[in-house]
């Protein structure tokens, strides 16, 4: 089956930073509403998809993919026009630089990002890290012209459009945007699941994993699978135990990060079902950073069952992340998979 690269696309040029969410949420609901018994947007913004299980004592099942992309929030303008601003997740400021952006104002408007040339710097300067407050946001016009359209509190988010480089995908916020993408193709595919699969579009996850906390406290699920990225750092220089995961090894399956230890019995449970449907898998072992994964396993009242697939990717949190499309495929077919037999497996501790 070949992905559909469109709506991939579609997916990932879309905009919407922590807790602006809306463009992003309304194109999944217009994906999924048709294959889903129900769904609903609670208080924080979080979609939450309901697929009823068909088997006699159906559990729940929580997936979340969350929907933000890192991101920025105008908190200045200048006398000349020029916006400060600032950021909505992590960022590695020498990334900024020369980059355009949009800002989402009455109308979007492109901008772009700036620093203090270095024609004009001192050797002192050029040799000192880069820093956010460094720098700023041209847009091009007067400061009266900027105001009729931007305020300080619009969101800002990266321009870049998706292409295809070899069996890859680059763009900008493939985090998390890929598993939006394979959440919604799974569901799509899900054909015969027992217990009820909730399919959870998450928010605010790049600032803190709140909108997975939310939605599981909500739920209460026994059972948990977060979709995010991981780093793929298969890169010149790196050593093989630096890795964490190679593009084309196949989708990962995740057993820590620094914010959750995986339960050993739906990492096993992946690492099965992948190998029984003779699904490319890797492991993946991250210690820094976290996922809805944990979110998913705490907030509960009982606590869940909990894991993740993981897409590996290159280049993340910066403009030009790639992923492999294989990846993605076999990140589908695992999510389904597990979906479809979770209730033939020995859940219990012994």
């Amino acid at each position: 089956m070949s992905l559909n690269i469109p709506l991939l696309k579609n997916i990932c040029e879309i905009a919407g930073a922590p807790g602006f969410e809306s463009r992003i949420r309304n194109l999944v609901i217009e994906e999924v509403k048709k294959h889903v018994d129900e769904y609903h947007i609670d208080n924080m913004g979080n979609l939450i998809t309901i697929k009823r299980g068909n088997g006699d004592d159906p559990k729940k099942v929580m997936l979340a993919a969350h929907m933000d992309e890192i991101g920025f929030i105008v908190n200045h303008i200048d006398d000349n026009g020029f916006l400060r601003f600032q950021t909505l997740g992590g960022f590695d400021p020498k990334t900024f630089t020369a980059q355009r952006v949009v800002v989402h104002g009455k109308k979007d408007i492109m901008g772009v990002m700036s620093s203090k040339p270095i024609h004009v710097m001192s050797p002192a300067e050029r040799e000192k890290p880069a820093k956010k407050e460094d720098y700023f946001i041209d847009l091009g016009m007067p400061k009266e012209e900027v105001e009729k359209i931007v305020a300080v509190g619009d969101p800002v988010t990266r321009e870049r459009d998706l292409i295809e480089m070899g069996n890859c995908v680059n763009c900008k916020s493939i985090d998390n945007r890929v598993s939006v993408f394979i959440l919604i193709e799974a569901v799509k595919q899900l054909k015969n699941n027992a217990h009820d699969v909730y399919a959870v579009f998450s928010v605010q996850e790049e600032v803190g994993i709140r909108g997975a906390n939310v939605a599981a406290h909500s739920i209460n699920p026994d059972f948990g699978i977060a979709l995010d990225t991981t780093i793929a750092y298969d890169l010149p220089g790196a050593q093989p135990h630096e890795y964490v995961t190679e593009l084309g090894k196949g989708t990962a399956i995740k057993i820590l990060d620094a914010m959750t230890i995986c339960d050993t019995r739906m990492v096993n449970f992946l690492r099965k079902t992948a190998d029984d449907h003779k699904i490319k898998w890797q492991n993946e072992i991250l210690v820094a950073g976290g996922t809805d994964t944990s979110g998913i396993q705490q907030k509960g009242k009982n606590g869940a069952i909990s894991g993740a697939i993981s897409i590996p990717t290159r280049h993340l949190h910066q403009v030009i992340e790639m992923a492999e499309k294989d990846d993605i495929q076999a990140s589908i077919d695992l999510t389904v998979a597990a979906l479809e037999n979770i209730h033939t497996y020995n859940w219990s501790w012994t």
